[in-house]
């Protein structure tokens, strides 16, 4: 078969990406412009200015990803564009731009799922090294700044099934950690902060009660089925952070960090390390460690009631080193394989887009024209 290129465009958030990738599994580009200075000064994304940023952003991003792979516009063979979930100004940015082009090139335009995007990231750098081998049924742990979801995924042919059978309740895995790093003056994105601070603290000095799901969520159907599902609650344990800071008395010192920081246009680690005292490094360390736990804890149970074979962990928070390091430690004693997207993969990109939309391409899934953006687009059996 000939190679078939798919130009990716993804818009969903506050990244404003476009890739070429060959056949599902070779990256022939991967072009991210990152909104992270827009938005640091409001301590997270504002909707409103991430729709500007990807209007500025888009035609240069495109036509940059095109060159660096060598190609045309006229030489790729589809388009994809992210059609949800996300923020609704954000993907109508990126789905009119790729309605345009394909209707200017005649070329078929496919909608992805951005959840299944990060799925097949995975999947295209294992393809990419060399890798076929992965074995069903795969669970996937999808876990970023806006997603905690839980699939069971088949592949059908050229076609994928996904069984939604755990998602939060509240904040999303890595709205906690943001929001948390907010609430001690670390500034914006929260996650990579945490991360790179916890090794610093002691993770055993403030006991986090894991959350007690005793009631099934309304919305699930798969709840009146009497399917056993493993969802997630991240509210309390920022709130618990809350309370320590107030019992604490840690304010006075919090806007202080905020402000030192804040006269830094970059930190680095060593700003950060010193502008927090050893209490605030053992609460950091201590955070990370029981949101891992848990984040490691459910998937796992999980794995077990479905016999899952493999597992892939992806999204912004699958960055994280030290639920890595969890995962691989306690589901290699488990004897399930688990996989990773690399870093620059696991955060929102196109590379994933247009490797998921290339088994719509074999399988002829095309977009009406008349399709729009979707900010609660679920991810659904097929």
């Amino acid at each position: 078969m000939a190679d078939t290129y798919i130009l990716g465009i993804e818009s969903s958030c506050d990244e404003t990406a476009a890739a070429v990738v060959c056949s599902g599994e070779k990256i022939a580009s991967n072009v991210v412009f990152s909104q992270i200075a827009s938005h640091q000064p409001y301590g997270g994304v504002v909707p409103e200015l991430a729709s500007r940023e990807h209007l500025r952003a888009i035609v240069p991003v495109v036509r940059k990803a095109l060159t660096d792979a060598g190609r045309t516009y006229n030489s790729i063979d589809a388009l994809a564009v992210t059609q949800g979930p996300g923020l609704a100004g954000a993907l109508l940015v990126g789905i009119s731009y790729a309605k345009a082009l394909a209707f200017a090139l005649g070329k078929p335009l496919i909608a992805v799922n951005h959840l299944e995007g990060h799925i097949h990231a995975v999947l295209l750098e294992e393809r990419q090294n060399g890798n076929y081998q992965v074995n069903f049924p795969i669970l996937a742990l999808v876990v970023s700044g806006g997603h905690t979801h839980l699939y069971r995924t088949e592949s059908r042919g050229n076609s994928w099934s996904y069984e939604n059978i755990g998602q939060t309740r509240d904040d999303a895995a890595g709205e906690a950690f943001d929001k948390v790093a907010k609430l001690l003056g670390l500034g914006y994105p929260g996650g990579p902060i945490i991360d790179r601070l916890s090794s610093h603290g002691n993770p055993s000095t403030v006991k986090f009660t894991p959350s007690q799901i005793k009631h099934q969520d309304r919305r699930s159907r798969s709840s009146e089925q009497g399917v056993p599902r493993f969802d997630f609650s991240y509210s309390g344990i920022k709130t618990a952070v809350l309370r320590y800071v107030e019992t604490h008395d840690l304010q006075a010192s919090i806007a202080a960090r905020q402000r030192s920081l804040a006269a830094i246009a970059k930190p680095r680690l060593e700003d950060y390390l010193n502008h927090c005292d050893q209490q605030t490094l053992d609460l950091i360390a201590s955070f990370q460690h029981a949101m891992v736990a848990d984040l490691v804890g459910r998937t796992l149970a999980a794995a077990r009631a479905y016999d899952a074979a493999t597992l892939f962990v992806t999204g912004g928070v699958a960055a994280n080193n030290e639920l890595r390091q969890s995962f691989e430690r306690d589901a290699g004693r488990e004897g399930v394989a688990v996989y990773f997207p690399s870093r620059p993969l696991s955060t929102d990109n196109a590379a994933m887009i247009a490797a998921a939309a290339y088994p719509k391409f074999l399988a002829k899934e095309f977009a009406a024209m008349d399709f729009s953006a979707e900010a609660g687009l679920a991810l659904s059996q097929r």
